[in-house]
């Protein structure tokens, strides 16, 4: 188990930006390659604190070994991005370069964020969104007309939100049926209320990860 006592990002082989994972470094968020992953951080003219996966997509595990910590994991039961998340602690974990390229990779993607979220916090990094997996009830800020998506990866009811323009009081959620899509902020404090605990999508624009990331460490 490798333990991080700050936040850590899991980088993949998906669509990352080099800029995104300098700034993270220059943060002090320790980067942590999974299996191919490690060489966009590589790419970005920084080290990973270390590399984990079957190491089947790295371009030179032997160059990484002199370099780095290296943790090879040769089952096939799950994806680089599971044996990352089991095989580390964090108090906050990013993932970058887990969606965009494949739509099956984006898949297993939100899989694992099911899996995990009840016992770490987890945001999904893209391109233009941050996903953070939420378990229970959660109060942010948003801008007037500022986007607001609520997804469930399972049915979920919600028993009321404050702070939205199209109240969720009531609603099941559910892939499939109702989902929470492009939902906005009325200005000022959001309150979503769920029913139960079963793990569910905020997702908001990038530019609020650095907001989200404070408010979870």
């Amino acid at each position: 188990m490798v333990v991080f006592d700050g936040p850590m990002a899991i980088v993949g082989g998906g669509a990352v930006d080099p800029a995104l994972l300098r700034e993270l470094a220059d943060r002090g968020v320790a980067l942590v390659g999974a299996d191919g992953g490690a060489d966009a951080i590589g790419d970005a003219g920084l080290m990973p604190a270390a590399i984990i996966g079957d190491l089947d997509s790295l371009a030179d595990r032997t160059v990484w070994e002199e370099r780095t910590r290296v943790i090879h994991i040769p089952e096939q039961i799950t994806t680089d991005f599971q044996k990352a998340l089991y095989s580390t602690s964090a108090p906050v974990t990013l993932a970058l370069g887990m969606t965009g390229k494949r739509l099956d990779h984006t898949l297993a993607a939100l899989s694992a964020v099911l899996q995990y979220a009840p016992t770490r916090r987890l945001l999904l990094v893209d391109e233009v969104d941050v996903a953070l997996a939420v378990v229970g009830s959660i109060r942010f800020e948003a801008g007037a007309r500022e986007r607001v998506s609520i997804h469930p990866l399972l049915p979920i009811r919600f028993l009321h939100s404050t702070g939205l323009f199209y109240p969720m009081d009531g609603l099941l959620l559910e892939p499939g049926g109702l989902i929470g899509t492009s939902n906005e902020g009325t200005g000022g404090a959001v309150e979503i209320v769920p029913a139960d605990a079963t793990p569910w999508l905020l997702i908001l624009g990038k530019e609020r990860l650095w907001d989200l990331m404070a408010a979870h460490t």
